[in-house]
């Protein structure tokens, strides 16, 4: 499977910028692999989320589904570190909007999750309701296509992101970006030592 091959590519060379130092390298590379791990996790479950016989299964995919795209946190992956990531390695403003542009619809898609399912992720998977007649009403009543159209948006923006991850590593290993990452590794080195 080209998704599991993907994230295991990713995840040795995300492993590799860091131990030879390539601070923006690496915090790029890791929400890369960020995304690709979300996007498993709920390629694993949505044929089941929609087509499964067992009802209970079904509902329990979508459930699983809402829960990844709702708890994905890429503020506390794409936040500040980002931000750093592209000073250091001297990316043009041209390929920042394109990171701005694709993680703002990422976020656009989790906020409408977040809106339109939080009661259900409250009630069925998240924290369960002690109300259990509420609960398992709120479970067997799941529209699992609804979920899949979140889904599909969540795929949209994580697309954008995945489609200008290439363009965003290949400046950051031209001379520019690599002298930008050397020269931040010196002076976090001269910071530390002083």
């Amino acid at each position: 499977m080209a998704l599991v091959s993907a994230l295991r590519t990713t995840a040795e060379e995300t492993a590799r910028s860091r131990r030879r130092g390539f601070e923006a390298t690496s915090i790029v590379l890791n929400l890369g692999l960020f995304f690709l791990i979300a996007e498993l996790d709920i390629q694993s479950v949505k044929i089941d989320a929609l087509t499964h016989p067992d009802p209970w299964k079904r509902g329990l995919a979508a459930r699983i589904m809402l829960l990844t795209i709702h708890e994905l946190d890429i503020d506390k992956v794409a936040g500040n570190k980002l931000r750093q990531a592209l000073d250091e390695g001297n990316v043009p403003a041209e390929l920042r909007e394109s990171i701005t542009d694709a993680l703002r619809t990422i976020r656009k898609a989790q906020s409408r999750a977040q809106r339109q399912f939080a009661y259900l992720r409250n009630s069925t998977i998240a924290h369960r309701d002690p109300d259990a007649v509420r609960q398992y009403r709120d479970i067997i009543e799941i529209d699992g296509l609804e979920v899949a159209k979140v889904a599909v948006e969540f795929y949209a923006g994580t697309s954008k992101f995945m489609d200008m991850l290439p363009r965003l590593l290949t400046h950051l290993s031209t001379w520019p970006g690599m002298i930008g990452q050397l020269t931040a590794r010196g002076e976090r080195s001269d910071l530390s030592g002083a």
